[in-house]
């Protein structure tokens, strides 16, 4: 059982309740492609295909914007834009995750410890250790989550 299905983390659409950003012209040629170029997953990026990060999202004024870029049984990679003063609340997740700041800055509070995460970093968020994020600037970054495999 995916311990986040149902919740806004298991909905590529949202995140805490703030819609993805509008359709991404670079996106649309992929629209009317055969379905072999597509992962087996819905709403993940295209196989073989280089693609730029920046063109895969748009921050969104006042909010939170993500994107499911892969997803399989061992994790998923999502990319994410904040504004400014957006973040996370304190939660905790059941599995490793690692933040890749790609621009911007953060602020990640693990386990009641703030770490600054400026462009170019990378954080790992230990399971069961509860961690909030904030922009402090606007912001993207990948988030990497590592589930086990199942026995």
């Amino acid at each position: 059982m995916d311990p986040l299905a149902g919740s806004a983390w298991s909905t590529p659409a949202t995140v805490a309740g703030f819609a993805t950003s509008a359709p991404n012209p670079v996106l649309m040629q992929y629209a009317e492609a055969p379905l072999a170029r597509f992962m087996s997953t819905p709403n993940t990026i295209p196989t073989a295909e280089a693609l730029r990060l920046a063109d895969l999202i748009t921050q969104t004024d006042g909010g939170i914007a993500s994107r499911v870029l892969a997803k399989t049984g061992g994790g998923n990679v999502t990319l994410f834009a904040f504004d400014q003063g957006q973040g996370l609340s304190e939660h905790t997740a059941p599995f490793d995750a690692l933040v890749i700041v790609l621009d911007g800055a953060f602020t990640l509070t693990i386990g009641g410890q703030p770490v600054p995460a400026m462009p170019g970093t990378i954080v790992r968020m230990p399971a069961g250790v509860p961690h909030a994020v904030d922009a402090t600037a606007p912001s993207r970054m990948l988030l990497v989550m590592l589930r086990e495999p199942k026995a």
